[in-house]
């Protein structure tokens, strides 16, 4: 795995071994990064489920301000401060070595992030337990472009009944990123 562009290009990035994460593939991050690419200079950016930090590190690489970084486990979470340091991104970061709805219950409050990316554990509905979290925090507003990575079967029509709105999806062989916003009041 490694960063596909901009200030940290090409660097290697380390991941945990086995399989309690799963790294996106450089193709399927260089297609998402090229939709998120204008949205990306100066951005506030949000990674849960981040694994090793592959999306975030991307995202501080090609332009973002800051990008904060929730992920549980603790050897994912050191792997993630040890590629921030390795890619000198540190001082743009703040990694959440805690349980999801712990360290929104921490950041729910801050200003909005411009993006937010999340990749969590396939079809055990937790997606949709973090869009329930983010439809009343003030981290998000209607600017903050979403994108949930899924396996393709995971369904997402409960989006309207959070306030939210499927902007647009791009399917893969094995999985799929839905783009979401919060509707408009």
């Amino acid at each position: 795995m490694r960063v596909i562009a901009g200030s940290a290009k090409s660097m290697p990035l380390k991941t945990i071994p086995g399989l309690e994460t799963r790294p996106t593939t450089d193709r399927i991050k260089e297609t998402l990064f090229n939709m998120l690419q204008p949205y990306l200079c100066q951005c506030r950016f949000l990674d849960i489920f981040a694994g090793s930090g592959g999306i975030g590190i991307e995202a501080l690489s090609r332009g973002a301000d800051f990008c904060a970084f929730i992920e549980k486990n603790r050897r994912a979470a050191a792997v993630i401060e040890e590629n921030l340091r390795f890619t000198r991104l540190s001082s743009k970061a703040q990694v959440y070595c805690q349980e999801v709805f712990t360290a929104l219950s921490s950041i729910s409050k801050e200003e909005p992030f411009d993006c937010i990316f999340m990749d969590p554990p396939y079809d055990k509905g937790l997606e949709r337990q973090v869009l329930e979290v983010l439809k009343d925090a003030s981290c998000i507003d209607e600017n903050t472009r979403l994108v949930v990575e899924a396996s393709l079967s995971t369904e997402f029509d409960y989006l309207e009944e959070y306030g939210f709105l499927k902007e647009k999806v791009k399917r893969y062989k094995t999985n799929q990123h839905v783009f979401i916003r919060k509707a408009p009041k």
